[in-house]
């Protein structure tokens, strides 16, 4: 089992940037589809982005698509999120998520294809 720990969320302006990040221990990281989630209260939870096993392939959600950024570097185990040009309607408690298959050929992008979650950063835009 790997353990997820999520850094870097706060406040920001709308059409600022902000950078998160997710650290990972336990099992091999690198063999291992990445993803981001984001939750309001009372709402199921929403892909953001995921990146492959091999970080060659990535996927993004239409309502962040060109603002974020996903990436992983494997020799740290860690999978940033980079977010530019912020809008209110990104404030939410992300998440980082890893992919419950080894190798997968395609990208996950359900929260049923993620066996392991971290605690999730607050990620706040005011308008």
């Amino acid at each position: 089992q790997v353990q997820l720990v999520e850094s870097g969320g706060g406040l920001v302006q709308a059409g600022g940037s902000l950078r998160i990040s997710c650290a990972a221990s336990g099992r091999t990281f690198s063999i291992y589809a990445m993803g981001w989630f984001r939750q309001l209260p009372g709402k199921e939870r929403e892909f953001v982005a995921a990146l492959s096993w091999s970080g060659r392939r990535t996927n993004y959600a239409d309502s962040v698509k060109g603002r974020f950024t996903i990436s992983r570097d494997n020799a740290k185990k860690t999978v940033d999120l980079q977010m530019n040009t912020l809008k209110p309607e990104d404030t939410a408690v992300y998440y980082c998520a890893a992919d419950r298959l080894s190798y997968r050929s395609e990208v996950p992008t359900t929260p049923a294809d993620f066996r392991s979650w971290g605690q999730g950063t607050q990620v706040t835009v005011s308008s």
